[in-house]
């Protein structure tokens, strides 16, 4: 692996072992669990080129576009499984380091209807960390700046309202800006989005009037609802015991999630009364998914092979009973 990756993967790999200590899942599967079924592994990326997925959003298609965390690429994998760079990020001046991870960090990623893709690039430098934006045939451009000494990861969009919310790993905070840019505020700040010794809040989705947020160390899913006002109510906790949670996804219409448990290379489905089971695990192919996104019956699982450093891999399954 390069060696600019070498602190985020000891990290990584620390948080791991505390993980198998503490796995509260229910049961591992030995392969897709009801109500997943028919995985396939859509594409195998190339390790060599730091091609680690860490997040996802949907073509048209059915070709999903990633951002690769640490080789500041963001890239297109198309429904037979071929990989295509539509933007390489600039790289920090030498001797800058991303808090935490060390290494520049490309994380969430969002598609609006027009073909714009938003993401979020930290860097531990004021010119570079923020919230960027590259639309079709253009090049990245950044919006809107965020805190250097922050970990933007998870990143959503409000389509009603046009407003990108960010979450960060490091700040315990929930940013908001919106999509035409400017300044980001802070919208939601708690300690259930703090982090417990490594990354806090990590995943972020705008679902039923409400941010629904994972936090990595503290294995939970938040939800925190959005006032009629545009600010934020109290933050709930839905579910607990998620070791290693990283990114969110619901499954149909309902308030029922996939969440990708990161340090276990497993997928956990996480009904409305905070109860969760296993339904992907290593032996469908994932290797630490990072992130998921869901499509009508469709369920796309991204991994970056952070801790196993064998199969970075873009899979996906097949949702029964999903509408």
């Amino acid at each position: 692996m390069p060696t600019s990756m070498t602190g985020a993967r000891t990290a990584l790999l620390a948080t791991a072992a505390a993980v198998a200590l503490a796995l509260s899942v229910q049961g591992p599967a030995t392969a897709a669990t009801a109500p997943l079924s028919d995985v396939r592994v859509v594409a195998h990326l190339n390790l060599a080129d730091g091609q680690r997925p860490e997040n996802i959003t949907l073509e048209p298609d059915g070709s999903a576009d990633v951002t690769f965390a640490f080789s500041r690429q963001v890239a297109r994998i198309t429904p037979d499984g071929r990989t295509h760079v539509l933007a390489t990020l600039p790289a920090p001046p030498a001797g800058s380091a991303t808090p935490v991870l060390t290494a520049p960090f490309l994380g969430g990623i969002v598609r609006a209807h027009d073909g714009t893709l938003y993401f979020l690039y930290a860097t531990g430098t004021t010119d570079l960390t923020g919230v960027w934006r590259l639309r079709s045939g253009g090049t990245p451009q950044r919006i809107a700046a965020l805190p250097a000494d922050g970990v933007p990861n998870g990143l959503a969009l409000d389509r009603h309202s046009g407003l990108l919310y960010i979450a960060d790993s490091l700040q315990g905070t929930v940013w908001r800006v919106p999509s035409t840019g400017g300044r980001p505020t802070a919208w939601a700040a708690a300690p259930e989005l703090a982090p417990a010794g490594f990354l806090g809040a990590n995943g972020i989705k705008i679902h039923d009037g409400a941010a629904w947020v994972s936090n990595l160390d503290q294995g939970t899913v938040l939800r925190i609802p959005i006032g009629r006002d545009g600010t934020a109510g109290r933050v709930e906790t839905r579910a607990t015991g998620l070791a290693g949670i990283d990114d969110i996804a619901f499954a149909g219409g309902g308030n029922t999630l996939l969440v990708a448990l990161n340090a276990a290379s497993e997928v956990a489905l996480v009904k409305p009364d905070g109860s969760h089971t296993t339904v992907l695990s290593a032996a469908d192919g994932l290797e630490n998914p990072t992130s998921l996104a869901v499509r009508g019956t469709t369920a796309y699982v991204a991994s970056g092979a952070y801790v196993t450093n064998d199969d970075p891999n873009l899979l996906t399954a097949r949702i029964e009973g999903s509408e």
